[in-house]
């Protein structure tokens, strides 16, 4: 009987051992495509489209977009569209998250400000380029997601915050760069004081329309020099008593 036991639990260990073997190479098997298809999106998506720096190409073949969309939207993460993530959200196409990630020339010192955390990945593409990123959302349910799945996935030198954008976080200015990753008519007062000497903001600029100007803003000598980018489709800035 103990002789009938013992190879009844050996025969279900084997059995566990192959079963975890079979999971463990279906979840390599995976990841190995999922870092495939982000080699496509940069080589199709970024630089055929004329993205050269190589500290943002780097990133987004790092960072697992595919992380940060819904589980029914996981098949389409690396495709060049944005997608929602609920709450009337959205992730920028890849194109758009380089673009701008790009047009800021960060450096590896640099502290950088996001209003609109969304889902956490231009925050994920961000760390893996500068040293420190603080990123700001109004909607708690979205910020505090982002927040953990950033902690889980490891970036540890990104701060979420549940609060008004408009504001800016006055505590850990000066910023070298502040991205704004939703459309409003105005840039506001307090994110232009907080961006340091030299500093860089980007912005979707403009009027309540279809498209709005992307713009690039500079601060030199305590002034604002404004550059019109492209044209780009954001959501709403939103505020806490819209």
């Amino acid at each position: 009987m103990y002789l009938f036991k013992n190879n009844s639990n050996t025969h279900n260990l084997k059995r566990l051992v192959l079963i975890m073997a079979i999971f463990l190479t279906a979840f390599a098997n995976c990841q190995s495509d999922y870092s495939e298809r982000r080699a496509k999106m940069v080589r199709g998506q970024l630089e055929s489209r004329g993205i050269k720096d190589k500290a943002t190409l780097e990133a987004m073949r790092k960072v697992p977009r595919h992380m940060f969309v819904p589980e029914n939207a996981k098949g389409k993460a690396y495709i060049d569209a944005p997608l929602t993530i609920g709450k009337g959200q959205t992730i920028s196409q890849p194109y758009i998250v380089g673009y701008m990630t790009e047009q800021l020339q960060l450096k590896p010192t640099d502290k950088v400000l996001e209003i609109g955390t969304g889902s956490g990945y231009q925050a994920a593409v961000l760390a893996e380029i500068v040293s420190e990123v603080y990123s700001i959302e109004i909607i708690e349910s979205l910020g505090e997601t982002a927040a953990n799945r950033l902690k889980s996935l490891g970036y540890d030198n990104v701060e979420v915050r549940i609060g008004d954008g408009y504001l800016g976080w006055p505590e850990k200015a000066p910023f070298d760069a502040i991205i704004i990753t939703a459309g409003i008519d105005h840039v506001p007062q307090p994110l232009i004081d907080q961006l340091a000497e030299g500093g860089r903001l980007i912005v979707p600029e403009g009027a309540r329309r279809s498209t709005r100007d992307l713009m690039l803003l500079r601060k030199k000598k305590g002034k604002i020099k404004r550059k019109f980018l492209i044209p780009v489709v954001f959501v709403e800035f939103q505020r806490k008593n819209d």
